[in-house]
């Protein structure tokens, strides 16, 4: 079915629809053999609440960006080669419900579905996709994946030292490495992590010590655990502005 949309003067229509709903600022979307197959909105979890986020999932890349007036217009444009995405499904609690976790190795992060049989038909369709790329491509599924951002809201005080407490003055920042909320004398060190950035990246000390040892996998925590153990921020607050963790560290 994918084939036989691809050239079709539909499929090109839909595109070109979703091209001058990004604007100028957006990267051009239609290549030959790309096909949309659906788009929706999911809310994203970011760093310091849960916003609502425009997603198209094409045949070969997952696109995403803020709404800024729905179905007429986006910006924020992000581009995921679906290849290299592999996804989680997260256990319902409090208003957080039907999620799952888009995992890549530059970045990773927890989206919501309005309903249970949407959560089921997005999964299904992603998997899918991604699993026609790699039998195309003969390549194997991506095992190397960024840390899902613990939400600031989650943490009240360092989660290395446990004793230290964020205020206005005494900042939040994040791990590049495990995700982990962390202070600024806990996370003082840089390391480059290649997936991630082409500069080294703030970590905190207990991943830095054990990448500096080589036991890298041992510092990834498993954020499906953590997000099912963790309480949860509200859904109530959702704002069209940009991704925090894209802004902020």
């Amino acid at each position: 079915m994918v084939d036989r949309l691809a050239n079709s003067e539909a499929n090109t229509r839909r595109i070109s629809i979703v091209e001058n709903c990004f604007g100028a600022a957006g990267q051009p979307l239609t290549i030959p053999g790309r096909v949309l197959i659906g788009e929706g909105v999911l809310t994203k979890l970011c760093r310091k609440k849960p916003k609502a986020r425009q997603f198209f999932l094409f045949n070969d890349i997952l696109v995403y960006g803020n709404i800024v007036i729905q179905k007429k217009k986006y910006n924020k444009q992000h581009i995921i080669p679906l290849e290299n995405v592999t996804i989680d499904s997260i256990q319902d609690e409090g208003d957080l419900r039907n999620g799952w976790l888009i995992k890549t190795p530059t970045k990773s992060f927890a989206v919501y579905a309005a309903t249970a049989t949407e959560k089921s038909e997005w999964m299904n369709h992603i998997n899918k996709c991604v699993s026609d790329l790699l039998s195309k491509s003969g390549k194997t599924p991506s095992n190397e994946h960024a840390a899902v951002w613990v939400p600031d809201s989650e943490a009240t005080v360092c989660m290395r030292c446990q004793k230290a407490k964020f205020t206005p003055v005494n900042r939040r920042h994040h791990c590049r490495k495990c995700g982990f909320v962390v202070c600024g004398p806990c996370s003082e060190k840089r390391f480059l992590l290649p997936s991630q950035s082409s500069k080294p990246v703030r970590i905190c000390d207990f991943c830095y010590d054990l990448l500096s040892t080589g036991e890298m996998t041992a510092c990834q925590s498993t954020r499906s655990d953590s997000y099912n153990q963790s309480p949860k921020s509200s859904l109530n607050d959702v704002s069209d502005d940009d991704d925090d963790e894209d802004s902020s560290d």
